[in-house]
């Protein structure tokens, strides 16, 4: 079906149908073509790394498509729909006005995470995180020099992770803190932090002059709750926050490399370009700028049907553990596509748990303790691939493990 739009022709969106099993190998794809580089047995089932196992938006692969018919791919820049599309989605999915000025585009988050770690503290210097958490948070801080503390969230007896507060003041006073990397929604523990939690932990970085960068880039998968962006609960929260975001994890281009930024503090934007500049990088990939605009534009059909098929994931994998996995908990989960799997009550021990994941049941799962010793007996896995095949993965840790 084509709809007619002023002088410019809309497919209907193709790309729904989210039970297809599509083989990605022999894709360059990462997450299937690369297990024994990995140190894995080549035959595993990959439920690890953050990208989906569905087609995006048809809108999406049909501009990347013309754009490509062009057939010259020389520097390319972005011109005002560009903001004035990735404005639009802000508004009206996370009530955030953001402007203009606040926007630097950056070849994704880690990279953004890095170049803040080398604009906002000098070497040796101390930076805040909230283990268990995303692995490269802790990469990007290593690597630069830079030592790891942590407030280590915990597991409480509503099933849910929660912030130790006090904890959370004494590591930037013992530690000298000036940078806190935080994770809003949380990956991998599944939080949705609440405005009042986001509160207590922004006066308290105010209260210190701690910088704040806010990673974001799961706040379009929230299931329970509401996203709340960290930087726009209080102006002085704008003044002190860097915020990541981008399209890669809601419409599945993370290869595209393509990330937008938002610095309202123009001394904050003035050291972060720096390091931007110092790093060598200008203009991005002109198909990941193309791809951000379609996305934003048109892909808001393919969206929400891609959330409630997740949604259904998430209940499917509530109910099979709850049922099947005799001494497994699944951790109450509000927000991402990645779910949160505590193991501990089998008894395994952490080397045996791994074993059994990986060469009995042939998955390949994120190990907890990647991220963090306090993730130490728990799994991630990426739930966002068609229901079979998260039938089977379920099947064989209950037959690895049960």
């Amino acid at each position: 079906m084509i709809e007619r739009k002023g002088m410019v022709d809309i497919m209907a969106e193709r790309n729904l149908n989210f039970d297809k099993i599509i083989d990605r190998r022999n894709t360059r794809c990462l997450k299937y073509d690369f297990a024994v580089e990995r140190n894995m047995p080549a035959d595993v089932l990959p439920l690890w790394v953050a990208d989906m196992d569905f087609e995006t938006s048809s809108y999406i692969e049909d501009a990347i498509i013309e754009r490509a018919k062009h057939a010259i791919y020389g520097y390319s820049e972005v011109k005002t729909p560009y903001f004035d599309i990735l404005k639009k989605w802000m508004q009206k999915h996370h009530d955030w006005d953001i402007q203009r000025k606040w926007l630097v585009k950056t070849p994704g988050v880690v990279f953004a995470l890095a170049m803040a770690v080398k604009a906002y503290t000098e070497p040796g210097d101390a930076v805040l995180i909230q283990q268990p958490v995303y692995y490269p948070f802790s990469e990007v801080i290593k690597d630069n020099g830079r030592n790891v503390v942590s407030n280590t969230l915990y597991l409480g007896e509503d099933n849910r992770y929660h912030i130790d507060f006090e904890d959370f003041e004494q590591k930037i006073v013992d530690h000298k803190i000036k940078l806190f990397l935080l994770c809003n929604p949380h990956n991998p523990v599944g939080r949705v932090w609440t405005k009042e939690e986001l509160t207590r932990l922004g006066d308290i970085c105010v209260k210190h002059h701690v910088t704040v960068v806010s990673d974001e880039i799961h706040e379009d998968f929230v299931f329970k709750g509401k996203h709340q962006v960290f930087a726009n609960i209080k102006k002085e929260y704008e003044e002190i926050t860097v915020t990541c975001t981008a399209p890669s994890k809601t419409f599945n281009i993370a290869s595209l490399m393509i990330s937008n930024i938002l610095i309202p503090n123009p001394e904050l934007k003035r050291k972060f370009k720096h390091q931007m500049d110092a790093a060598g990088i200008s203009q991005l990939n002109v198909l990941g700028l193309v791809a951000c605009e379609a996305a934003y534009d048109h892909g808001e059909e393919w969206y929400q049907a891609m959330k409630a098929y997740v949604k259904e994931n998430i209940e499917f994998v509530k109910q099979y553990v709850e049922e099947q996995l005799s001494g497994v908990n699944m951790v109450e989960h509000e927000g991402t596509y990645l779910v949160w799997l505590d193991f501990r009550g089998t008894g395994l021990r952490v080397e045996e748990l791994d074993d059994k994941i990986i060469n009995q049941a042939k998955l390949w799962l994120d190990s907890g303790k990647i991220f963090g010793s306090c993730g130490e007996g728990f799994q991630r896995i990426n739930v966002a691939c068609p229901r079979k095949v998260l039938e089977e993965a379920l099947d064989r840790i209950k037959n690895a493990v049960g």
